[in-house]
This record gives structure tokens, C-alpha cells and sequence, in this order.
């Protein structure tokens, strides 16, 4: 016959799972502050690397770039105030001037979008951005560098204004969104497929994409209502053009 568990077995049971949890807690509190300390490291080292190198952080795009990534990397947001600092973490190492030149640069991206609203539909490239940038600059004899990088992030600075500007992936290529209206996955896969080309017609869709005629022309129409591709009706087949390859 077995003899049942003695309350002191059950004791010395309920006491060794104490000892276990109060050592687990230790080992991760101890874990913690050896993250926390090292994490202050990282960041006492790039503010350094920020003061160093501030004047190339500035001027070259491709340096500018390179640091963000090493912000991102540890956590830090370039461009986000905090409560216990007065600006960016841009401004408190750089000065003002690196902070300004990035919501300077959102303000021209919005205003280039809503100039090319009518002609895209509110969508447009981030290279044609860029592009239509530089070209101002070069036209009022403008010194500065503005990389692609730039201006997605002058773009993700308008996130606290709302939802209307974002960056959105199409055929591996950034496009900023100027319009809240999300696209379907119908929509994204039409617009991936006319960066082969720069257009697609209703047949070469039913073809390649096996979707039947009233999926197609029900996506076309939707395109072609929010003015995101521009229609072509003296070809042989109607064609939808996306308006970054006119």
C-alpha cells in the first residue's frame, strides 16, 4: 500500500519552487540592468560619433543615411521628441539645422504631391520626388544633397498629422501615398504589374493573373476612377498607363 504525502513534502516542494522563481526573477533583473547599462553605452558612444561627425552628417546624404540606421539599430528615433528633451534627437546633438532640413523637405514633398495630385491619383514614386527636388534646387542654384532615404524619412515625419501621407512598397520600389484610401491587394498587383511595362491591358491580366473578366475590369475601373493609371484607347487594346512611365 503507498503511503500518502506528508504535509512536510509538500513544504520542502512549495519551498524549493520559491527558491526557483526568486532565483529566475534575480537572473532577470540582473540580465535587464546589463542590457540597460549596455544600451547607455551604445548611446553615450553614437551621441559622441554625432558630435564628431556633425558637419558630414549634415552635407552628405549618404552619411546622414548611415547614422539613422545606427539610431534605428539601438532603438532611437532621430526625428521623435521625447518629454525630457525640448526637440529631436537630430536637434540636441546637431543643432537645429539637420532637425529643420528634414521638416523643410516634408513641406516640398507635400507640396509636390499635391501638385501631381491630379496627374497620379496620389500616388508617386519616391525616386520621381526626389527627382522633381533636385531639379528645383538645381533651378534656384541650390547646394543640398537629397538622397531617397531623406525624403522617406521627411515623409514618416508627417505621421504625426495623420494618416494622409505614407510609404507604401510596389514592385520593390517606395511610393509615397498623399490620399488615406488604402489600395486592395487587386489594386497592388495590377500596379506591380505595370512596372514591367508601364502599362497593362484587360486580356494581358487574365492571362497572367488567371482572374476572370468582371475581376479585371472591376479593379481597372477602380484605378482609373481614383486617377492612379491614365487610359490609352488608341492602341489596338485599350491600355492603362501608370503615369510615372508618361
Amino acid at each position: 500500500q503507498r503511503r500518502g504525502v506528508g504535509l512536510g513534502a509538500l513544504t520542502r516542494t512549495s519551498q524549493s519552487q520559491q527558491q526557483y522563481q526568486s532565483h529566475g526573477s534575480l537572473v532577470q533583473k540582473t540580465h535587464i540592468d546589463e542590457l540597460t547599462t549596455q544600451l547607455s553605452v551604445f548611446q553615450a558612444a553614437l551621441a559622441q560619433f554625432a558630435r564628431t561627425h556633425a558637419k558630414d552628417i549634415r552635407s552628405n546624404p549618404e552619411f546622414r543615411a548611415e547614422f539613422a540606421r545606427m539610431c534605428a539599430a539601438i532603438g532611437v528615433d532621430p526625428l521623435a521628441s521625447s518629454s525630457d528633451r525640448k526637440g529631436s534627437f537630430w536637434a540636441e546633438l546637431l543643432g537645429g539645422s539637420v532637425n529643420d532640413f528634414y521638416f523643410e523637405l516634408a513641406v516640398r514633398v507635400v507640396e509636390i504631391c499635391r501638385k501631381t495630385r491630379d496627374e497620379n491619383g496620389g500616388l508617386i514614386a519616391v525616386s520621381e520626388v526626389r527627382q522633381k527636388i533636385m531639379q528645383q534646387d538645381e533651378k534656384v542654384g541650390g547646394s543640398n544633397d537629397v538622397s531617397e532615404d531623406d525624403v522617406v524619412r521627411a515623409v514618416k515625419a508627417l505621421g504625426p498629422l495623420g494618416p494622409s501621407f505614407s510609404i507604401v512598397e510596389i514592385a520593390k520600389r517606395q511610393w509615397i501615398r498623399s490620399v488615406p484610401k488604402e489600395l486592395n491587394t487587386d489594386q497592388s498587383m495590377v500596379l506591380e504589374a505595370m512596372e514591367v511595362l508601364g502599362y497593362v491591358t484587360h486580356s494581358m491580366l487574365r492571362v497572367n493573373l488567371g482572374w476572370d473578366h468582371v475581376r479585371v475590369q472591376t479593379v481597372l475601373d477602380d484605378l482609373v476612377s481614383d486617377s492612379l493609371v491614365w487610359i490609352d484607347t488608341q492602341a489596338e487594346e485599350t491600355e492603362y498607363w501608370t503615369p510615372s512611365f508618361m
